[in-house]
């Protein structure tokens, strides 16, 4: 039974093409990988299913009475909601059905003996639904489900906006758990997660007997949770039976078969045209060059997609720093209170380490009081002589109205408007998404440009805060190549050790040094 029916979806940004008449259907038990370069429109897809968009053409539909779970990589948390009010969110429906029960109680002085009636036999409907749902047990379901994910330790009435990435991830994929949804839709949900809630995410999915679709590029992950491929590029959507590993296997002998046709088509269009150019002029001939003509008319020609430009990413190495890249003394860090014991750690030169451990215990706190963007709370950070760091932010806030062009000519005033097109083009970037507004562009390709601006300064020091969330397949291996070549140092934040094992030479363990375990 189909749950989701999408029929001839078009749609577009601009002169920009997202889908040009897409299909697709969801059936009941299917675990779905919805995989796709950036940009090709992964989470405007899952905004037009959910009804946050409307298309330009085609037809959305859902089973009645289906409930819909979206954990979005760009959901809506906002200042003064707390991690419990979040929580509470997911029975937002039972609370309203509560309001009505108060309305109808209310009322019931005031009405006649044949509204009473209609109005005792809605009550009891809806008493019978709170019961069915445990209503009465919501606080209890919240501090249950708040304890298996270490939200209990940062507090219920904490303000969600004060807490990590991660952490907010954290709370929406509780609240999701807690609403028990008919289908998920899970977009990059691994992002910001650490590796144990990563964990217990995949065993949750592996379980999960209704259905999902997964929107995600950490390719371990897809393998061990979905049955069925769905895969987008140039603006259609091809379903593809089994796991990620299946879907490349079955996609690279489709691609050479298309090629193989494609040659052999060309071929005959070529040996056609050349019989009609040779004969059309000559009465014997005429009608045979006619013929071919018309057959020339007729033909269903094959299109091969054009390549999608693959991200080269080159960091401009500078000039030697000294032995030490930095050394702390009994360096504590927080944001008010402590997040770690004293510090005496030392990065030196041409190390390169990876940083690890649950969030929330000060990874990112760590880098930005060695930067000096946060003031330590006690010691010292002292950096070494001659530095040129580059850094790569995990969340860069705020609404950002440049266009793509002006993002990188502010940070190189003296490129050219063609040095600034190379640049962005060499990082996979192609000519409409240089044109178009920043704010618009996906989260991979923003991470695109952002990486752009690190590779054309020249750095002896890397510091980079999970600079794999969002990016595709090509662009992860790309830069995984670049940074095992890279000459300098590096200190790396990453939740997915099969990106980093094979490019550091140590790890560090924050759960070591964390006063928040």
């Amino acid at each position: 039974m189909s749950i989701l029916n999408v029929e001839h979806l078009t749609h577009g940004f601009g002169d920009r093409a997202i889908f040009e008449d897409v299909s697709f259907r969801l059936l009941k038990g299917e675990h779905i990988g919805l995989i796709g370069a950036n940009g090709e429109g992964k989470s405007t897809f899952m905004n037009i299913v959910t009804g946050k968009l409307m298309p330009d053409e085609g037809k959305v539909e859902w089973s009645k009475n289906v409930r819909v779970g979206y954990l979005d990589q760009h959901s809506t948390l906002e200042k003064g909601m707390t991690v419990e009010s979040v929580l509470k969110s997911a029975f937002g429906w039972l609370f309203e059905q509560e309001e009505r029960m108060n309305e109808i109680c209310d009322a019931l002085g005031e009405a006649n003996s044949e509204d009473m009636d209609a109005m005792m036999e809605e009550l009891a409907v809806i008493q019978d639904n709170l019961t069915l749902h445990d209503f009465y047990m919501i606080d209890a379901k919240v501090e249950e489900v708040a304890r298996a994910f270490g939200l209990l330790e940062l507090g219920l009435d904490k303000d969600v906006m004060d807490l990590s990435g991660g952490n907010r991830m954290k709370v929406l994929l509780a609240k999701l758990l807690l609403e028990k949804p008919d289908i998920l839709l899970l977009d990059e949900p691994t992002n910001y997660l650490d590796a144990e809630h990563i964990t217990w995410l995949k065993r949750y999915l592996q379980e999960y007997e209704n259905a999902f679709i997964l929107i995600s590029h950490d390719i371990p992950f897809l393998n061990e949770v979905i049955n069925i491929i769905y895969h987008m590029e140039n603006q259609h959507l091809d379903r593809y039976v089994g796991d990620y590993s299946k879907f490349q296997e079955v996609y690279e002998v489709k691609k050479s078969q298309l090629e193989a046709a494609y040659r052999k088509q060309q071929q005959e269009i070529n040996e056609l045209k050349d019989f009609v150019a040779r004969n059309k002029a000559r009465v014997a001939t005429r009608n045979m060059a006619m013929s071919r003509q018309k057959k020339l008319d007729k033909m269903d020609v094959i299109e091969l997609a054009a390549e999608r430009p693959k991200p080269q990413f080159n960091f401009k190495v500078g000039r030697t720093p000294g032995k030490y890249i930095f050394e702390t003394k009994d360096l504590v860090i927080g944001y008010g209170e402590p997040l770690s014991k004293p510090l005496n750690i030392s990065l030196e030169r041409g190390q390169k380490i990876a940083i690890v451990g649950a969030n929330g215990i000060g990874k990112t706190t760590l880098l930005k009081s060695i930067l000096g963007l946060i003031p330590a709370l006690e010691g010292s950070v002292e950096l070494g002589e001659n530095l040129e760091i580059g850094y790569f932010e995990q969340e860069v806030k705020g609404e950002n109205r440049n266009s793509t062009i002006q993002e990188i000519w502010e940070e190189f005033p003296a490129f050219t408007q063609y040095e600034v097109r190379s640049a962005l083009a060499k990082c996979g970037l192609t000519t409409k998404h240089i044109e178009s507004q920043f704010r618009v562009l996906s989260g991979g390709e923003q991470a695109k440009v952002r990486l752009c601006k690190l590779i054309n300064r020249e750095t002896n020091v890397l510091l980079l805060d999970e600079p794999t969330n969002h990016l595709d397949v090509d662009a992860k291996d790309e830069l995984k190549r670049a940074l095992k070549e890279y000459r300098g140092t590096i200190l790396l934040i990453c939740h997915e050790p099969e990106f980093y094992q094979d490019i550091v030479g140590a790890v560090w363990d924050c759960s070591k040094w964390t006063t928040k375990m």
